[in-house]
Parts: C-alpha cells; structure tokens; sequence
C-alpha cells in the first residue's frame, strides 16, 4: 500500500512519498513554464497595504455573486458560484490548498480535510481514509466513517433509504466505478473500485457539478432530500444562517471549527446579475468583493485601486454544437463555424484582454494543457467554402441559449457569423432557468454555452465523452472516447498524459465542441479586504480573509 497526505496532482496516479515530492516541483516548475506563455499577470492576492498591518478579528465580509445560486446541497448543486457558497460551509475528505497565488503555484496541490490522511492501493482500485477525529457538525452531531457512508450511499447506492436520483445523477462523474463500500471502524472508510479511476481524489475536492463535500446525515434525515438545501449543515468554517432569494444567503463563523477559525464573524453572499450594478456596488461600498467584474470595468477599478484577481484559471467559456440538431451533424458546418470566429479579436477588442482565447477545449490548470495548441485559425473565406460544400452556399438559420451577463459575446460571435451567411438568433435566460432550459435542449436549439473547466484532464471525459451526463452537445466519437478511457485507466502519468492530448487532439479536429476564451479574471476585491488569495482554482478560501476598518 501507498500512502498519501497532499501527494496527488491531476488526474495521474499517486507516486510514493520520495518520488512525489520530486516530481511534484518538477511539475510546478513546468507549469509556471507553461503559464507564463499564456497571460502576463498570473495571479494576485489581496495583502494589507501595509506589511505591519496584523489580520484583525470581526467584521462582514459582502461578496456580489453575479447570479442567484442553486442548491446549498453538496450532491446537487451546480455551477461555480453555488460551489463557492458551498464550501465555506461544508468540507470533503480531500481538498485543495488554495493558499498560494496562481503565479506560485500554477496547480494547487491536495491536502488532507476531513480525512487525516489516505491509501491508495497498488492497483489503483483501493481507497482508504482515515479520518479526523474529534469533528463537529454544526448540529453538534459526530462527523465519523458513518457519516461518509451515509453521503455516498445516498448519491450511489438505489437500495439505500435515503438515496436521491438527483444526486446520483450529478454524482455518477465522481462515483464512477465505485463496487463497494467498507467502514472498519469508526474513522476508516475503505472505497473499492471495480477499475482504476485515477482523478478520483480530485474530484471529491471539485465543485460545479457534483462535489465530495460532506453533509450532516442528521439534518439531512430531519429535512428529506428535498428540504435539507434549505438547512445545511456541515462541518465547515461557516455555518448557515438564512436565505433569502435574490437578496442574499448569509453564513456565520463556526465556533467549534476544526481547524484555524476565521477572521470574520460574517460572509453574506449578495446575487447581483447586472455587471454594472455589480461593479458600482463595489465602488460606492456596499460590497467587498465581485465575481465576473465587466471587462470594460476592469482598467478603471485598477487605476482607482481596487485589486483585480487574475491568474492562469481552469476556466473555458465554449459552446457546444447540439447533434440533435440536422446542422451540426456534419463536421463541414462545425468547422465552418469556427473559422468565422474572431477568437483573437474577441479576447483583445471586447474583453480587453482580461481573457485569452481559446483554441482547446483542455483548459489551462492540468499537466495535459498545451498552450501551443491551436485547432482552426480565423479563416472566413475558408468557412464559406465549407459551408458550399456543405450544401449551404447562402448559409443558414440556427439559435444559441445562454446565460445573463454573456450576451456580448454572443452579439459578437452573431456579427462574425453573419458575414459567412449564418444567422444565428441569441436567446438569453438567468442562470437557473437557463440550466433547465439546457437540460430539455430541443434540436431547434443548435448551441449551448458554459463557462466550465477542471485542474484534472478528466475534463475531457466530463465535457464530451458519450457516457457523461455532462456531455450537452451528444457529441459521439468512438475514437475520442477510446483515448480517453485509456487515459484514466492508464498507471504511468506521463503516458496518461499522452493519451489525454491525443484525445484533445481528435475533438478539435472533429470540431466536436467550440472553445472560445479562457477567463483568466473572475473577481475584483476592494481595498478594504485582505489575505484573499486567488489560486489556481475557479473558487476560494475565506478562512484567512480579513477587513480592515
């Protein structure tokens, strides 16, 4: 057996202890070699303007999110906003040290959380953890191998009492593979796997689309699974106070918290979808930090002093062709789709180059991303080619479905269509009724958008292969999905590696999913807030933030 604390990157397979810490800075070292070819700024972290300054105890964080979120229920929420919610007030066995700036740490390494530490056996097929000991619920109920038990089984196993079909459903690219079950004791759980499923630690510490955070199973029996999101209940450094919706949820400081306590007595969460009213809160006070400032915002709040958070992210915004639709069935129209698109143009001249664009749909973050990658260039003469042999000389009629805040973006893209002869009708919609409307996709739909993105290669499987329920285009190709299932069950990492660019290489050239930019700036953060970091994560910590009155 092998043991491991905070020894695991990616999606490859954990080394022991004297190997990882060689291979771990060799691959950090990499990274920032690669990073540095992609944006100039790679990560900020907000510190006190004065370096004599010593964290102060107390006070309201307000943070503007610029969406209303989903669920406070760990194994149905999605999107990242929910995540970062989530996690301030529930924990997973493993996490992600996000103490550390993009720029000094361009992957953020695992670190043990509820769980002290863990085993992976020779094989791959065999987890055990060990679990802290002396944890609370914020119920006052025991956190214990019971406990885990208990989150799994509800998300896994049909015969349980308490198992949820929406759970599962979300949870199915995390449990993929699980056979069994064993608690030894009270703070031992053992996870048995029917196959390797190397990036199976990282996706118990992701968010957005099921996460490995832990609930009180006391809670979650007194509310059903209908009712707990409305009473959550973790372990974490926040405990839940109320939500209302559309105007805020609101945690408190967790007294009897595990670990080191936070500064702050309070975080409330303020859903503003308006990217400008967003941005005037910040500067008039009234909020602390906001997520997505406008990109048109973003010089002014800098020259003005506020921090901007920017840094290499797992973060692409892409469309996805629906296959349902008789258009996008054709490769030639896919293709001809991309080389319309000024992606360059978009990134500099629309989001001032806050973004970069995107020309994979492997994102930056994970071992397997290849800045030098490129699929199609901007070419629209090709395009109109492709779209004659194609069989649409005068192009054709199709519509996109997207979420509040990108309707530029997609005004930009319809003008570059529109000079081939596509005419592409922009149909808008607020964050949670757009999910619904994504999910009942009609073929008269022809493209989907999403901002997504993971630190594992996984990615690829969770975004196109054709058994993920992520997979929102359909998109079908037995040669991708070849690829990667060789790369999850593949030991050697640097041969998962390989496997993983190969698959990338075969979606992009199959035109399978239509990248567009990576974020590389998701918050800006007043000048009152201290020790935010922004890691190489698309979510934060808060335990070290501090306001200084």
């Amino acid at each position: 057996m092998m043991t491991y604390h905070n020894l695991f990157l990616g999606g490859g397979k954990p080394m022991k202890t004297k190997t990882a810490h060689a291979f771990i800075a060799l691959v950090v070292v990499f990274a920032m070699i690669l990073s540095g070819c992609t944006s100039k700024e790679q990560g900020t972290i907000a510190e006190s303007t004065s370096t004599k300054d010593a964290p102060k105890q107390g006070g309201t964080l307000i943070v503007g999110l610029n969406a209303e979120i989903t669920v406070l229920d760990p194994s149905r929420e999605a999107g990242w906003e929910t995540f970062r919610v989530n996690r301030q007030i529930h924990e997973s066995l493993v996490t992600e040290d996000l103490s550390k700036p993009t720029k000094e740490v361009p992957i953020p390494p695992l670190k043990p959380a509820l769980a002290e530490s863990w085993k992976v056996s020779e094989d791959g097929l065999i987890y055990t953890f060990h679990l802290r000991r002396g944890v609370n619920f914020h119920d006052g109920t025991p956190f214990n191998a019971a406990a885990v038990e208990f989150n799994i089984r509800r998300a896994w196993d049909p015969q349980f009492e308490y198992y949820d079909k929406i759970s599962a459903a979300v949870m199915q690219l995390t449990y993929n593979g699980l056979k069994e079950i064993k608690t030894p004791d009270d703070y031992t759980v053992e996870l048995i796997f029917e196959k390797p499923f190397s990036p199976f630690l990282r996706m118990l510490a992701q968010g957005s689309g099921g996460t490995g955070l832990i609930l009180s199973p006391t809670a979650l029996k007194k509310w059903g699974n209908d009712g707990y999101a409305e009473h959550p209940v973790g372990t974490g450094p926040f405990q839940f106070v109320e939500r209302i919706r559309g105007e805020k949820i609101e945690l408190k400081r967790f007294d009897g918290y595990w670990g080191d306590k936070p500064y702050l007595d309070k975080v409330i969460f303020r859903p503003i979808p308006d990217d400008n009213a967003r941005v005037t809160a910040l500067e008039t006070g009234e909020i602390d930090i906001i997520s997505w400032p406008s990109r048109d915002s973003v010089a002014k709040l800098r020259d003005k002093g506020f921090k901007i958070g920017e840094g290499d992210l797992p973060s692409i915004f892409y469309y996805a062709f629906n296959f349902d639709s008789p258009y996008f069935k054709d490769p030639k129209i896919r293709q001809a789709f991309i080389y319309a698109i000024d992606r360059e143009g978009l990134a500099r001249d629309l989001l001032k180059n806050t973004v970069s664009p995107a020309f994979s749909i492997q994102n930056p973050g994970n071992e397997a991303f290849d800045p030098n990658f490129k699929d199609f260039s901007y070419d629209p003469e090709k395009a109109r080619a492709l779209l004659k042999e194609a069989g649409y000389p005068e192009g054709f009629e199709t519509k996109l479905i997207t979420y509040a805040g990108k309707e530029p973006v997609a005004e930009w893209i319809q003008r570059d269509l529109a000079k081939v002869g596509i005419k592409l009708k922009i149909q808008t919609y607020d964050w949670n009724s757009y999910l619904a409307v994504k999910k009942a996709k009609t073929p008269d739909i022809g493209l989907d958008s999403m901002e997504w993105g993971f630190v594992t290669p996984y990615w690829l499987y969770i975004v196109a292969h054709s058994n993920s329920g992520s997979n929102s285009g359909k998109y079908v190709s037995p040669a991708f999905d070849q690829a990667v299932d060789k790369a999850i069950l593949e030991p050697n990492q640097q041969k998962s590696i390989t496997y993983w660019k190969e698959a990338n290489k075969i979606i992009a050239e199959d035109a399978g999913i239509l990248p567009i930019y990576y974020d590389r700036t998701h918050y800006a953060i007043g000048k009152n807030v201290n020790g935010f970091v922004v890691a190489a994560q698309d979510w934060y910590d808060l335990n070290k933030v501090w306001i200084k009155q």
